[in-house]
């Protein structure tokens, strides 16, 4: 049986008269990445909030890391780390210096190991600018700084509050190598991202926020399944086989200039097979064949009304 990381039920917040989140349940396994995605006002940050106890939940039981947010607010602060929206690190102190300063407030320092600061700048390729002000570092390296900095007490649950927004393609890709080994050494990523194809590649499962409420959550691949629009796509070698297959398979498009056929599916293995099969029957060969599924933005799009631009924390 897999450990929840974090489980949430009936979670609840208001402020004033306006509902923020309006009964979320949430489970989260060790071990994984869980997206959290929504629209600017969605509760996105409300609900990260409430599960790293900066903020108390007006109704519903909250777990993290197996204990209690209200209850036992210490225990879930020493089981997690957070790094936020905007790297968090002092520009008036190095590189070694900032870890060290969280070495030193750690409630557990007496235990770190003494080489962790070494040990983690170069882990995160940080070694060479390590006694150079951070002030001086690129946005890329401030932000593996901070996530190196939220790594200082050996966290089990780590929330990445949009890790990667404002960062180069290449930096973009460095943060998602340094994601992936946090989540081999057995790691659970709790994730925001504005990015919808950080969701798809990174994440075990996906959780859709709007308007204070979960509208979908899923893998990646089930909530695009969710969306009309999936269909297996033919290239065939010739108009005659083109018109043959069109005759075959009803509800398909053809297209006589790309010599292609288009046929509504599901995208599962059995709904393909049958379609293969079903040209063999008639010894039509097509050159080539793929499946195509709506990605993760007509996902948002068709779930909240609002295309990605909006994929914005609050």
């Amino acid at each position: 049986m897999t450990t929840s990381a974090i489980a949430v039920t009936g979670l609840r917040k208001a402020f004033g008269d306006k509902t923020v989140l309006d009964g979320i349940d949430l489970d989260v396994p060790a071990g994984t990445v869980f997206s959290l995605l929504g629209p600017n006002g969605a509760g996105k940050t409300t609900t990260v909030n409430v599960l790293t106890t900066l903020t108390k939940a007006d109704a519903g039981t909250v777990r993290v890391a197996g204990h209690d947010v209200a209850a036992d607010a210490q225990a879930v602060r020493s089981s997690i780390g957070v790094t936020g929206q905007f790297a968090a690190v002092d520009e008036l102190l190095t590189g070694r210096e900032n870890l060290q300063l969280m070495v030193d407030l750690s409630r557990r320092s007496s235990k770190i190991d003494k080489r962790i600061v070494d040990n983690l700048l170069k882990r995160f390729d940080l070694a060479e600018s390590a006694d150079k002000p951070a002030a001086t570092y690129s946005g890329g390296m401030r932000r593996k700084l901070d996530l190196a900095m939220t790594l200082v007490g050996d966290p089990q649950i780590i929330f990445l509050d949009e890790p990667t927004t404002g960062l180069d393609p290449r930096s973009r890709r460095t943060m998602w190598t340094i994601i992936r080994e946090l989540l081999a050494d057995g790691v659970t990523i709790f994730l925001t991202t504005q990015y919808l194809d950080e969701a798809d590649e990174l994440a075990d499962r996906i959780a859709v926020l709007d308007k204070g409420r979960l509208v979908a959550q899923g893998t990646p691949e089930e909530l695009k399944r969710q969306i009309p629009g999936t269909h297996v796509r033919f290239r065939f070698g010739s108009v005659e086989d083109l018109g043959t297959a069109a005759q075959l398979l009803p509800d398909s498009t053809r297209d006589d200039d790309a010599l292609t056929l288009r046929v509504p599916s599901d995208g599962s293995t059995r709904s393909v097979r049958e379609l293969l099969d079903r040209l063999d029957e008639y010894s039509l060969n097509a050159d080539e064949f793929s499946v195509n599924t709506p990605d993760l933005d007509d996902v948002f799009l068709a779930l909240t009304g609002h295309d990605t631009a909006e994929v914005v924390a609050p």
